[in-house]
């Protein structure tokens, strides 16, 4: 590639209020002092042309999950224009999280989770305490927490996610959080970037469609080595081996003591650069390389 990169940086359009993504300023930053052109685009603004970019690296489109038809078919179209990263086949598989199950079938540890569609009858555990969310959120959206036995505001919750169209998940919670807390490993460019650690983000008692702190407490972390390697083969276990530029893995404590996947972030992951300032070299390096 000659001349300046053109690097679109795709976040979601914040409707007037200010953007969430505390990570945009400093990556957008840092490319242009590196001597890249990067433009800061909402993935649904149809005005852009993305082919007029050398990489479109999906950032923090973090209203896709409500909007993941949508979402999915400008990925395509996207992909079709420039390069696209992660590449759409991967969005498309990352986008329902019924991935969690189909990475504990290839042995990878995971929550166990229960899945219910729209018109499925929704079994819900009455020997403990147990989570409540759908296969397409983000920031905790539509979860809840309940005690064992609780069925009522349970069920209300499943019937207004079906009625939405939503397949819902149900999964123990793991009372490990509370003492571990949720662990993020953050990879890029093919490796390791940086770990961090927040707090638990359900309460009890919190409505499901409430407002919640999607990262309590966050500090950094040092992942131990069972960590890196649950993370290591959740990625190994993505289909079609694909080529990440960007993952992120969140562990929690499982009931054996040992780490397992919560979620796989391979679509709109918080870098948490505010918090990793040493990361930001790393990142600019891998997102230019990529460009090229």
């Amino acid at each position: 590639m000659a001349g300046t990169p053109r690097i679109a940086l795709v976040t979601y359009d914040p409707r007037g209020e200010e953007s969430k993504d505390r990570d945009m300023p400093v990556l957008a930053g840092a490319l242009r002092e590196a001597g890249a052109e990067a433009a800061v685009v909402h993935w649904d603004d149809p005005e852009v042309d993305w082919a007029g970019f050398d990489l479109a690296l999906i950032r923090s489109t973090w209203d896709y999950s409500w909007r993941a038809e949508e979402f999915t078919a400008w990925a395509e179209r996207c992909g079709r224009e420039t390069r696209l990263a992660n590449p759409v086949d991967v969005v498309r598989w990352n986008a329902d999280k019924r991935y969690l199950g189909r990475l504990a079938e290839a042995g990878v540890p995971a929550v166990p989770t229960r899945y219910f569609a729209p018109g499925d009858p929704v079994e819900l555990p009455d020997g403990h305490e147990y989570v409540v969310k759908p296969t397409s959120g983000a920031g905790a959206r539509y979860a809840a927490r309940y005690p064992a036995g609780e069925r009522d505001a349970a069920l209300r919750q499943t019937e207004r996610m079906h009625a939405e169209g939503f397949t819902v998940m149900v999964q123990p919670y793991l009372t490990g959080i509370e003492t571990h807390g949720e662990r993020a490993l953050q990879f890029f460019g093919g490796r390791l970037l940086h770990a961090s650690r927040k707090g638990a983000v359900l309460e009890p008692g919190t409505p499901y469609d409430a407002d919640k702190i999607a990262h309590p407490d966050l500090r950094p972390w040092q992942p131990t080595a069972a960590e890196l390697d649950v993370a290591e083969r959740a990625l190994a276990a993505v289909p079609g081996q694909p080529e990440l530029l960007y993952a992120r893995v969140d562990l929690v404590t499982g009931e054996d003591g040992q780490p397992c996947v919560m979620e796989l972030e391979l679509i709109e992951p918080n870098l948490f650069l505010w918090l990793h300032p040493d990361s930001v070299p790393l990142v600019v390096k891998a997102i230019l390389a990529a460009a090229c």
